[in-house]
């Protein structure tokens, strides 16, 4: 069975869950063979193998950490000229779909990004996409080279199945022009303890009806006690209400959870484009011709200040 260059995304060697991802739609096409760069191979190779990576090919050197994307471009290149793979996969991250558009320019090949669904076709992977502000879902496949393709978060449920898993060195060599812009610094993100909103299973998010940065503890109670992310409407950023880095929607994040609840957002569409992926979709407005309500699972029409806390309490007293 022909192999497939899974890319890890990992915090000194912890996993994050779009790669166990990965790994699952990886084993649909071929055999996966995990690219790991930077330090903590060795602690990453057990979760790897778990979710079925035949091989490890691990590189660290400081190029990784002390330059921007092309160090990790050069790496998985000589992954991809050590393995002849079927197919290459990347998360779909701002960073990972950088790298595998490099990536495919360097080995030209077609790439196909967000994908959201991966499936084996008689003439190589297909893969599915929602398009046009998510009105559409496509099926595509790369007709050039070899597929790199970039997957959504959310896009699959992790399952195990336990492989080899075998750590193997790989031989990297780094360009002059790879060195050329170089990290000068770092800042931390300050954690809220919640979950990343790309990756969260549950998002809870307000809009223009929130009313002001006052009232959003109201959407962060819920979400907390859903243990979910959250999110904001364009209208609530622009208004200084919540953090830009928190913004779903066409021109912030996308996000793909398995319940999407929508507090105080109308629905235009470049919100829609952001979340119109979710699996289940509730909203709460008290406009009942509010366009959210054309695309949700289950409305309530109401007043989110009533609504809201009443909901919460319910969960956690269920909880309790």
């Amino acid at each position: 069975m022909a192999e497939v260059l899974v890319y890890v995304d990992h915090v000194d060697g912890a996993v994050r869950k779009p790669t166990l991802e990965l790994l699952t739609l990886a084993r649909r096409i071929g055999e996966p063979v995990a690219v790991h760069l930077g330090a903590g191979a060795d602690t990453a190779a057990a979760t790897l193998a778990e979710y079925g990576a035949v091989k490890v090919l691990a590189a660290d050197a400081a190029e990784f950490a002390d330059y921007l994307v092309a160090p990790k471009v050069d790496a998985l290149e000589a992954a991809y000229n050590a393995v002849s793979p079927a197919a290459v996969l990347v998360p779909s991250s701002a960073e990972g779909k950088e790298i595998a558009a490099r990536l495919a320019v360097r080995i030209g090949s077609g790439i196909i990004t967000d994908a959201v669904d991966l499936e084996a076709g008689d003439e190589g992977p297909v893969a599915t996409q929602s398009v046009f502000a998510a009105s559409y879902s496509t099926r595509s496949r790369v007709t050039k080279g070899t597929p790199v393709i970039t997957v959504k978060p959310n896009s699959a449920a992790p399952e195990a199945a336990p492989a080899a898993g075998t750590v193997e060195q790989l031989a990297v060599s780094f360009g002059e022009k790879s060195t050329g812009t170089k990290v000068v610094s770092r800042t931390p993100r300050e954690s809220t303890g919640r979950p990343e909103l790309t990756e969260a299973a549950i998002v809870v998010s307000g809009g223009r009806g929130v009313n002001g940065a006052e009232n959003f503890p109201l959407i962060e109670s819920l979400a907390d006690s859903l243990g979910a992310a959250v999110g904001a409407s364009r209208a609530a950023v622009d208004a200084g209400w919540y953090p830009h880095t928190n913004q779903v929607g066409q021109t912030g994040k996308s996000v793909s959870p398995q319940l999407y609840i929508a507090a105080g957002i109308s629905g235009a569409i470049q919100h829609r484009a952001g979340m119109q992926t979710s699996k289940t979709i509730v909203a709460i407005n008290k406009d009942a011709e509010a366009p959210i309500f054309e695309l949700v699972d289950y409305g309530v029409v109401g007043d989110l200040f009533q609504v809201v806390p009443q909901l919460t309490e319910e969960i956690t007293s269920r909880k309790g």
